[in-house]
């Protein structure tokens, strides 16, 4: 993936020097693992973020000022800054492709944090892994989150980490379309099992988005190296519902998936990326996933 003569995004906020580094009494190491864990298991991070909030409310600590990190200084600074390279091409593809539709394009925030942070859904905590938070519009990031894709599932590589974000700026994308408030409408009416077929098809719609942002990008300003699309394409395998099941309980229960088979995430991601035909993800009119 080639970023050297990319812009940086404005749009980062870094928190990393805050004071909240702790999690439930777990050290970072504790945290990351549970921060893969937790993320591939497919359960849906503002579930987990009203359950943890509900439970330590009452013994929450107030965030310390954040203090900026020496680039010098900084073992992420070179992620850092590729991280905010990619969330600026989302910014300019999205602003595009919103322009074509006659609407407007709200770049979201995208929040770099150790261990947990406040957020407008509630506390936010590594363990949920990568999340987007529609009440303040933000992306919510700890890095530490990349080398456990490279270390434990063999999903590293540049461009994979550019799906994970692409990712999340899908779910930014469906909030601003108006698409999250219907599916929040729906999940009062409807029991775990019935809605969780529902977070199927948001999951699935946000890799097909990020598919297309990537379609979009590369034909506005080429970035994309010839192996670049199989590394999202790896990462999207080794994180389908089915395959952290068998991995981690060793049977599948399809009922309880919330993103999608590894099949469905590698097809959705792969429907965007060919054409960037935003009408063609409209994963809730699809008949088969």
């Amino acid at each position: 993936m080639r970023l050297d003569d990319e812009q940086e995004s404005s749009n980062v906020e870094d928190r990393r020097g805050g004071g909240m580094g702790r999690a439930g009494g777990l050290g970072i190491g504790g945290v990351v693992i549970a921060l893969v864990i937790s993320y591939f298991t497919g359960i849906d991070p503002r579930t987990l973020i009203g359950i943890e909030q509900s439970v330590s409310s009452a013994t929450q600590s107030r965030s310390a000022p954040s203090q900026p990190l020496d680039p010098a200084n900084d073992p992420q600074a070179t992620t850092k800054v590729e991280v905010a390279k990619i969330l600026k091409k989302t910014e300019v593809t999205w602003t595009a492709l919103f322009q074509q539709m006659g609407n407007t394009y709200k770049s979201p925030t995208l929040v770099l944090y150790t261990g947990i942070t406040p957020t407008a859904c509630g506390k936010g905590q590594a363990a949920m892994g990568p999340f987007y938070c529609p009440g303040d519009q933000k992306v919510y990031l700890d890095m530490a989150f990349f080398d456990e894709m490279t270390r434990r599932f063999k999903a590293g590589g540049d461009f994979a980490r550019a799906y994970v974000i692409a990712h999340e700026i899908g779910h930014h994308v469906q909030d601003l379309l108006g698409i999250t408030g219907k599916t929040d409408a729906m999940r009062a009416k409807m029991n775990d099992v019935q809605y969780n077929k529902v977070s199927v098809r948001v999951e699935l719609q946000a890799d097909c988005f990020a598919g297309a942002w990537a379609f979009h990008a590369n034909k506005l300003h080429p970035f994309l190296d010839p192996n670049d699309v199989d590394e999202a394409l790896t990462a999207a395998n080794a994180i389908g519902d089915d395959a952290l099941q068998r991995a981690s309980r060793g049977a599948v229960v399809p009922d309880s998936f919330t993103h999608g088979t590894s099949a469905q995430r590698v097809k959705w991601f792969k429907t965007g990326f060919e054409g960037g035909n935003l009408k063609a993800c409209d994963t809730f009119a699809a008949q088969s996933l």
